[in-house]
C-alpha cells in the first residue's frame, strides 16, 4: 500500500525528498514563501500551497502522515495550562488542526533544539497537551546530524506520533547511529579558488585566528579541511575534524554567517551546503546567494527524515495491510 503524506511548512522540500525516497506519495504542500516555492516547483514540478491560514480543511486531502518542520513560537496566557483552543493564530495550532480534522494515522516533526527550553518549557509542554488530546501518543528526541551518516554538527529536535489506537513502538522509529563514511574532505570542491571569496579584512581576521587555533594544536597537519565557522571578529571558531558547523539561515542574512574553507579563503558554495544537508547532486537551486543560503539553512537534513520514516513506513503498511483484510 502506498503511503500518502503532506509536506506542511515545506520549505524547499527535505521532507518530500526523504519520504519519496521511501516510496510514499505527497499529495499535499504548502509553503508561504516565494523564493523557496520557486525552488520546490524547479524539483518538483508543482508549487506548494500558500499561508496555511488561508486553507481550508476540505482542500487537503487524505493522508497517512503529516510531516512538518515548523517555525518556533512561544504561546500566550502564562501560566495557564493551554489546550487545542488556546493556540489558534500560532503555526503550530495549523499543524493540530489538520491533526484534528484529517485524523492521519502518523506525524513527523521537525524543530530546533532549543524547543525544548523555550519559553521556559512551557512551549513544549503546551505541544505534549494538545498532541495528547488530540489522541496521539508520540515520542521525541535530540538527534545531531553528525551520528546518522551527514558530517554537520546539527542537533534537531524530532516528534514522532501515532494515533493512539495503533499498536506502534514509536521509540523503534528512531534510528541507531551511523558512523560517518563521509566527511568533509568528500564534499568540500578544492579547485574551486575564485568564487565566493571573502574580503581582504576577513581574511586577514581568520589568519590572525588560525595561528593560535594551530598553535594549540600542536600544528597538527589536518586531514581535513580547516573551517572557519563565520568571519565576525568577535565569533569566529575553528575545526578541522571533517564535520561541519550547523548550516542556519543566518547564513542568508549578510554572508558573515557561511562557513569558511579557511585554506582557499573562501565561503561554502551552494552545492557544498546542499551536500552537507544530505540534499542529491542534481537537486536544483538558484544561485541566488542570500537565499539560497537561507533556504538551505532553514531545510532538514534529508538523510535522517529518510531514516525515520523509512522505520515509521514498515509500521504503518502493516497496519494498514492489516485493516484492509479486516
Amino acid at each position: 500500500m502506498k503511503i500518502k503524506f503532506i509536506d506542511l511548512f515545506a520549505g524547499i522540500g527535505g521532507f518530500r525528498l526523504a519520504l519519496e525516497k521511501n516510496g510514499g506519495t505527497c499529495v499535499f504542500s504548502s509553503e508561504i514563501d516565494k523564493f523557496a516555492s520557486e525552488t520546490y516547483f524547479n524539483n518538483f514540478g508543482e508549487f506548494p500551497s500558500g499561508d496555511i491560514f488561508k486553507i481550508k480543511d476540505d482542500e487537503i486531502p487524505n493522508h497517512n502522515i503529516l510531516c512538518a518542520g515548523f517555525p518556533c513560537q512561544p504561546f500566550s496566557l502564562a501560566g495557564k495550562r493551554l489546550g487545542f483552543n488556546d493556540v489558534r493564530g500560532t503555526l503550530f495550532f495549523e499543524v493540530a488542526r489538520i491533526l484534528k480534522s484529517k485524523k492521519p494515522e502518523a506525524f513527523i516533526l521537525e524543530n530546533v533544539a532549543g524547543i525544548v527550553s523555550h519559553d521556559n518549557e512551557k512551549t513544549l509542554e503546551t505541544i505534549e497537551n494538545i498532541l495528547t488530546e488530540l489522541g496521539y501518543k508520540f515520542s521525541w528526541k535530540l538527534l545531531n546530524a553528525k551520528n546518522y551518516g551527514i558530517p554537520q554538527n546539527r542537533n534537531r529536535w524530532y516528534c514522532v506520533g501515532v494515533r493512539n489506537e495503533f499498536a506502534i513502538d514509536i521509540d523503534s522509529v528512531f534510528p541507531e547511529k551511523i558512523k560517518l563514511s563521509k566527511t568533509l574532505k568528500n564534499i568540500i570542491e578544492m579547485e574551486i579558488k575564485d568564487s565566493h571569496i571573502v574580503s581582504d579584512t576577513a581574511i586577514k581576521n581568520i589568519s590572525k585566528h588560525v595561528n593560535s587555533f594551530l598553535e594549540k594544536s600542536n600544528n597538527i597537519i589536518y586531514n581535513e579541511p580547516i573551517i572557519a565557522n563565520n568571519i565576525r571578529p568577535s565569533k569566529v571558531s575553528f575545526s578541522a575534524n571533517g564535520i561541519s558547523p550547523c548550516l542556519t539561515a543566518k547564513m542568508g542574512t549578510g554572508g558573515n554567517n557561511v562557513p569558511v574553507v579557511v585554506e582557499l579563503n573562501r565561503k561554502y558554495t551552494i552545492t557544498e551546503c546542499l551536500a552537507i544537508m544530505g540534499f542529491p547532486s542534481n537537486y536544483k537551486i538558484k544561485d541566488n546567494y542570500s537565499q539560497s543560503y537561507k533556504q538551505i539553512g532553514n531545510s532538514v537534513v534529508v538523510p535522517l527524515i529518510e531514516l525515520i520514516s523509512k522505520n515509521l513506513f514498515k509500521s504503518l503498511e502493516i497496519l494498514l495491510q492489516k485493516q484492509a483484510m479486516e
